[in-house]
């Protein structure tokens, strides 16, 4: 038997969560690593993405209408990694 497993899904957002800038995904990188990303058992999943040196965060939105795929902003590891958290803890959204 396969064992019911479930990984970590986004905060409620907190009254003075930090806002995330989410904007239409670029083509700019060739290779893109998805390091972290939260369960798949909700209608929206997000991914910490990693490439060229530089790091971001990918909401990912299923519907019944289609798919939406939105992007934080790429910086540095450290600071997307910080919003990941923060993310996680609803302290941001």
């Amino acid at each position: 038997m396969i064992p019911d497993f479930h990984g970590p899904h986004a905060g409620v957002r907190t009254a003075d969560a930090e806002s995330i800038d989410w904007h239409d995904p670029l083509p700019r990188f060739y290779r893109v690593r998805v390091l972290r990303h939260t369960c798949e058992c909700r209608t929206r999943v997000y991914e910490l993405c990693a490439s060229s040196g530089l790091a971001w965060i990918r909401r990912i939105e299923r519907t019944p209408a289609g798919v939406t795929v939105k992007e934080s902003h790429p910086t540095s590891y450290g600071k997307a990694e910080e919003l990941w958290k923060k993310l996680l803890s609803g302290q941001a959204g």
